[in-house]
């Protein structure tokens, strides 16, 4: 049995690459939630009119992972205390967000975020939105897997693989082998 989690923490292309290399993850799709406008394109979303955020959907086996551990992951791999902005990226379409499909979703995330809250990892609050899931549309092809296959692109280098460096060492005993 499989379900599913989206999770918005700003460009894609970074989450992507933290949450392929988890344990009990089966894939990660890259894409677009919680817009009003139906099958945006990046162009759409970049112009940051379409609600949606730039996400992933992670599909995930429970027996491996919980949702409470990767809403962990999810926490402690981008900066949840920045109102519509990661690094450089701004606008609404790089939101930190949870879209949650049922009540333990929701609760799972919100009792991972007090205790993030009460460990005082970021001296600043936490704002990332805990919205129920309304949709998720597919980014274009060459958005998928984008670390795998461009390694050298300098956002790559300067952006991403430092992201994945501090990822695989604080949770190395989660990563798959």
């Amino acid at each position: 049995m499989k379900e599913t989690a989206t999770f918005a923490g700003g460009c894609f292309w970074c989450t992507e690459a933290v949450f392929t290399e988890l344990k009990g993850v089966i894939s990660v799709t890259p894409g677009y939630s919680g817009g009003d406008v139906e099958k945006p394109s990046y162009e759409d979303v970049c112009s940051g009119t379409t609600g949606h955020a730039e996400a992933i959907q992670i599909e995930f086996d429970p027996e491996q992972i919980k949702f409470a551990d990767l809403a962990d992951v999810f926490f402690k791999t981008h900066d949840p205390t920045t109102l519509n902005r990661q690094g450089d990226d701004s606008g609404t379409q790089y939101r930190s967000a949870i879209f949650y499909r049922d009540t333990a979703q929701k609760t799972a995330a919100e009792d991972v975020k007090k205790q993030i809250e009460a460990e005082k990892i970021f001296p600043d609050p936490i704002v990332t939105e805990i919205t129920p899931f309304k949709n998720f549309y597919e980014a274009e092809d060459y958005h998928k897997n984008y670390f795998a296959r461009n390694p050298d692109n300098g956002y790559c280098q300067l952006i991403i693989n430092p992201k994945l460096q501090k990822f695989r060492k604080e949770f190395s005993a989660r990563l798959k082998r």
